[in-house]
């Protein structure tokens, strides 16, 4: 987990180091732009949360926010409302927390909501060449029951487990979305050179054999490094999506017509602010889909949101 740390440490001072050698921020039309200014509405209190990497917003229960810490916990997740007061903590059975860097959460057909983790980071060397997204039933939030300590965290449903790998090389990752209808996975790869990939998994979960992930072609974000993704999240409509680096978000949409979710990767995206963040890793649209809400790593992060116009 040290190594893992100090990696990650060296990969953001050097994405810094070059936007401070005259590399290129992208370009934000506050006038154009679908969204407001972007204001800080919370704080993440609990001190158990020190690494927020990844955030999903509660479609079956109100002013409900989901987050994992990254590499160094356990696998717990963590639920807090939009104003960042604890609302409980949970162990997820049967999971391993290797390097978990993103979560989604979905809705299914029948009412039922599902939490996705993405143990998808490979930044100690990339070594790894297996991967996992777990999915559990999100647990349900109960006041009189709320803690934020991890040695009194109940524990969830049993996790189901979906193992991938690559089709060509490894890649160390941070972005995971799921889409709403279909449940498809897609995973963005996060690169300080390149563009970052698009892969896509089919939800086969429980599978004894490793998936291999489908490669649909490349994105880049308006920035430089224009492949250096923290995050993202579909709208629960699914005619949008957004992704974040450490200097802004990026949305993009189905173009009009559109039969096939994956032809929204040939849109442009539009980049909007997110304000002030100390290692911006974590994003989501709020339940409507008419907000994103963003986090931080490091304690007592902020939670920001942003309404759409």
């Amino acid at each position: 987990m040290l190594l893992t740390n100090i990696a990650k440490f060296l990969a953001v001072v050097i994405l810094l180091s070059a936007c401070d050698e005259g590399r290129r921020k992208p370009r934000i039309d506050a006038e154009t732009s679908p969204y407001d200014e972007p204001r800080v509405v919370g704080e993440i209190v609990s001190r158990e949360i020190f690494e927020s990497s990844g955030l999903a917003a509660s479609q079956c229960q109100d002013g409900v926010l989901w987050t994992h810490n990254d590499s160094g916990d356990g696998p717990f997740i963590y639920a807090v409302d939009v104003n960042g007061d604890t609302l409980g903590v949970w162990k997820v059975d049967g999971a391993m927390h290797t390097d978990w860097e993103d979560m989604d959460l979905r809705r299914d057909e029948t009412g039922t909501c599902h939490l996705y983790i993405g143990d998808i980071g490979n930044s100690n060397g990339g070594s790894r060449t297996r991967h996992r997204v777990y999915r559990i039933r999100e647990p349900v939030i109960l006041p009189e029951r709320s803690n934020d300590k991890k040695n009194a965290a109940a524990d969830t449903e049993p996790a189901e487990t979906l193992e991938f790998r690559y089709p060509d090389t490894n890649h160390d990752a941070e972005t995971l979305m799921v889409h709403p209808t279909t449940g498809n996975i897609y995973v963005l790869i996060k690169s300080l050179e390149t563009p970052s990939a698009i892969f896509k998994l089919v939800p086969r979960f429980g599978d004894e054999q490793t998936q291999i992930a489908t490669r649909l072609g490349d994105f880049s974000v308006p920035a430089v490094p224009s492949g250096s993704l923290t995050g993202g999240s579909i709208a629960p409509d699914g005619t949008r999506l957004v992704v974040c680096d450490y200097a802004a978000a990026y949305e993009i949409s189905l173009p009009s017509g559109a039969r096939d979710f994956d032809e929204i990767w040939t849109q442009p995206p539009i980049a909007f602010s997110l304000g002030k963040r100390r290692q911006g890793e974590a994003i989501t649209y709020s339940r409507d889909g008419m907000s994103v809400f963003a986090t931080s790593e490091k304690e007592n992060a902020p939670i920001i949101q942003v309404r759409r116009r």
